[in-house]
């Protein structure tokens, strides 16, 4: 029998190549967004540098967008009930949020 034919029907084949992998660290997400679709750029800050690079950027369709704060939400609770609650430090930043035009993709 083919992949094709073993493969599930509904079920998609995911590929993750090495370099991929390994991940970006990033600790400020900076999200605009469209009428048609919405950027988030992950950047990583670290102390006493005065610029920051975006290290990546993914553009998402509103509903997809949706999807992901879903399962988010459904991860972190998870996270939650089996490490502890964590505290929201994350309410005012110690950066100002202006980098730009928001709302133009």
């Amino acid at each position: 029998m083919s992949d094709n034919k073993e493969q599930k029907q509904g079920q998609i084949n995911i590929e993750l190549d090495e370099t991929l992998a390994e991940g970006v660290y990033s600790n400020l997400a900076i999200i605009n967004h469209s009428v048609s679709e919405f950027v988030i750029d992950f950047v990583s800050v670290m102390p006493g540098t005065p610029k920051s690079k975006v290290k990546s950027r993914v553009v998402m369709a509103p509903h997809h967008v949706k999807g992901l704060i879903k399962a988010l939400t459904d991860n972190l609770k998870k996270y939650e009930n089996n490490i502890g609650k964590l505290e929201s430090d994350n309410d005012d930043p110690p950066y100002p949020l202006t980098f730009g035009p928001s709302g133009q993709a």
